[in-house]
């Protein structure tokens, strides 16, 4: 009880340090859906969110003024990018493919394969601060980037968010994860059909092929289970994440298991051989707007990504020793095969896409023009 009543306290002192007006976001979820776990020293509100959103469009956060965040998320696309592997602002192509920023709050893990980043503050550092390869290119020009910031406009929104107008990377990190955590989906035909009860809102073509995404013979749920459609799901009454990363038999490239040497997934991080080729299982929601698909954006469509199960993977990738037991192949006629595509796209949530919030302010936030050198 105690410790409870300390936790309230903390949440409290949090948010009357925040400004006067702050007031605790209000989530738009499905009755009986679980909140997201927020980080405690990070709390919801409005104005962060607010803040967030308008740091999120402005290319005014990368070292040379020609990248913002939504420059590799596009709000039309999901939050993900139309290219096989994203560009940083130094013009370097970056080694993955832009992930979905759909449901992000619900992530147990972020990024393709880092087992270690599970607090959206956490990954942010990397676009923002990595030199290798640049993304942002933050690292050397913090003072550069912050003084386009000091702006009436953004003075404004900062005030409101925090009680004064100094906007440091502590706050522009906390607002952009604020803003990334809004991001939720839950109003697509599947939510309809699932959770609303409405019995037409999934076409007859796409119900058969929900029972065969949720099938023995497909396995398709196995990775990409729960609500959220993938493993790698953490909420308010589910603290422990299943597994979330998975080597699929894209590549083998040595006979052994081995996968490309720039990106060989999770054993870059744990450094365990097992861990060879495994990535995290993405969320499916608004999968039909996300292509090209895999980490490195390798297989253009649907249609090929459901062939490419149905192989049991790609080329010597088949025979990969790593691969997961789930990704065994399976027969399919091409209804079936035009099914599975259709429950996909009945994953897509239109009202998402054109939510008014998930775009640039408009008018856009004033900043200063000036050169990084």
């Amino acid at each position: 009880m105690a410790a409870k009543l300390v936790s309230i306290l903390t949440i409290v002192l949090l948010l009357l340090s925040c400004g006067e007006r702050a007031q605790p976001y209000e989530w738009d979820l499905p009755q009986g859906f679980p909140a997201p776990d927020i980080p405690e020293n990070n709390p919801m509100t409005k104005e962060k969110v607010a803040l967030g959103r308008a740091l999120f469009f402005a290319r005014a956060l990368s070292f040379n003024n020609t990248t913002a965040c939504a420059s590799c998320h596009l709000p039309e696309r999901a939050f993900s990018e139309p290219k096989a592997r994203s560009v940083g602002a130094s013009g370097v192509t970056l080694k993955r493919n832009a992930s979905a920023l759909v449901n992000v709050a619900y992530a147990g893990t972020l990024t393709w394969s880092h087992n270690g980043l599970r607090h959206i503050e956490q990954q942010l550092m990397i676009p923002l601060f990595a030199d290798t390869p640049i993304e942002m290119g933050v690292t050397n020009f913090e003072d550069v980037i912050l003084a386009r910031f000091n702006t009436a406009d953004y003075k404004s929104l900062t005030r409101a968010a925090f009680g004064d107008s100094v906007l440091n990377f502590d706050r522009i990190v906390k607002s952009l994860a604020s803003f990334v955590r809004s991001l939720v989906s839950f109003n697509s035909a599947f939510d309809d059909y699932a959770y609303r009860q409405i019995d037409e809102a999934l076409s007859p073509s796409q119900l058969r092929g929900m029972e065969l995404f949720f099938s023995e013979k497909m396995e398709c749920f196995h990775c990409h289970g729960g609500f959220n459609f993938t493993q790698s799901s953490k909420h308010a009454f589910q603290t422990l994440t299943l597994k979330a990363f998975h080597n699929t038999g894209l590549y083998n490239e040595d006979g052994n298991g081995a996968y490309p040497i720039d990106d060989q997934g999770l054993i870059d991080v744990t450094l365990e051989g097992s861990d060879m080729g495994h990535f995290r299982a993405p969320t499916l929601r608004n999968v039909a707007l996300t292509s090209p698909y895999m980490h490195d954006g390798s297989i253009a469509s649907l249609a090929g990504v459901i062939e490419f199960y149905a192989a049991g993977g790609r080329g010597k990738g088949i025979n990969n020793p790593w691969k997961s037991q789930f990704v065994k192949g399976f027969d399919m006629t091409k209804q079936e095969r035009d099914d599975l595509i259709n429950f996909l796209h009945g994953l897509t949530d239109e009202s998402f896409i054109k939510n008014k919030n998930h775009h640039p302010p408009i008018p856009a936030p004033s900043t200063i023009i000036m050169s990084h050198n």
